[in-house]
């Protein structure tokens, strides 16, 4: 009698044990998934528990929806485009059917909320303040920072969706391309690289911080000394903000790459670029002289952020150093 009591108790106990794992790893909802769930940390200072994989994604900035195509994940929603309608010309054959939930600096939170996502992916420097509300419709996920910090986010959005080794892969990529370029480049390496921005109202040179700056840093390029003497007068390694034309000799170098923030403004912005551009001390720069200054894509150059843009970057590049005739 002892010995089926004994064996009875070792049995409630197995059932148990086994209902607890379920309970607490791989049981099913009404629809069939997993509610299986992983620990993520990230920007907000917290660990989000978000679904092991998740299959409904809502990504709250361009860089980061660059990372998901990337990454082979198409979201269900995705701020739109800062140019484009809704998305730029380079990415709307990826983006049939995803649904434009505003912009990056003001999602549609209710927008949001009816595409019914599993996980949020966004940043804090753009949408902290809604976080909490986000957080509520689905874990959510934030990356640090923006500017040239793509590398980072795509890293912490690979591990987000559960695709960690193709986030290396899609990373290991790029910068075997940047080594790549870099050895064909050879001594134009030795060049020095400036970038400048025009916008109606304010002219920008940009610095080793900035989205180009890291990518040209990487490749090897040399920054003019006037602009390595101009950066050290201010903390922000990012940009040099002016709306005088006196400032115009600070932006030379060997070569020289601009561009103009036509996604609002369009017409003041081409017409404050205009104003620059014909000006003699403009005019009078090496680099305009040599026939070494290049009008390239703000989206690419820096708006858009992303791994796609970072490669048309690149393509820039050999287009204008690895040229053939």
């Amino acid at each position: 009698m002892k010995k089926q009591i004994t064996m009875l108790f070792v049995f409630v106990m197995a059932i148990m044990v086994l209902s607890a794992c379920n309970s607490s790893g791989s049981s099913n909802d009404s629809k069939g998934n997993s509610s299986e769930t992983r620990t993520i940390k990230h920007a907000m200072g917290t660990s989000t528990n978000i679904p092991a994989n998740p299959k409904r994604i809502v990504v709250l900035t361009n860089e980061g929806t660059e990372a998901l195509l990337a990454l082979g994940i198409t979201p269900v929603g995705a701020v739109r485009s800062w140019k484009g309608d809704p998305w730029y010309d380079y990415i709307k054959s990826d983006m049939k059917n995803v649904k434009d939930v505003g912009l990056e600096t003001e999602p549609n939170v209710e927008a949001i909320a009816e595409l019914e996502p599993d996980l949020i992916i966004g940043n804090k420097v753009r949408q902290e303040k809604i976080y909490d509300q986000l957080n509520k419709i689905a874990p959510t996920v934030f990356a640090e920072s923006l500017a040239g910090n793509w590398k980072d986010n795509l890293t912490l959005y690979a591990n987000a969706v559960n695709k960690t080794d193709k986030g290396k892969e899609v990373i290991q990529t790029f910068n075997k391309r940047v080594s790549d370029i870099s050895g064909k480049l050879g001594d134009q390496k030795n060049k020095t690289v400036s970038v400048v921005r025009f916008m109606s109202g304010e002219s920008r040179i940009y610095y080793k911080d900035s989205f180009s700056g890291i990518i040209l840093d990487e490749l090897g390029f040399k920054r003019p000394e006037k602009q390595k003497e101009l950066f050290k007068k201010q903390k922000d390694q990012f940009i040099f903000s002016t709306d005088s034309k006196e400032s115009i000799p600070d932006m030379d170098g060997d070569v020289l790459f601009y561009f103009t923030y036509t996604a609002d403004n369009a017409k003041d912005n081409v017409k404050w670029q205009n104003q620059w551009t014909s000006d003699p001390l403009w005019k009078n720069l090496k680099a305009v002289k040599s026939g070494n200054a290049h009008e390239v894509d703000d989206i690419v150059w820096t708006t858009a952020g992303g791994i796609k843009a970072a490669n048309l970057l690149l393509d820039d590049i050999e287009t204008t150093f690895l040229k053939t005739n």
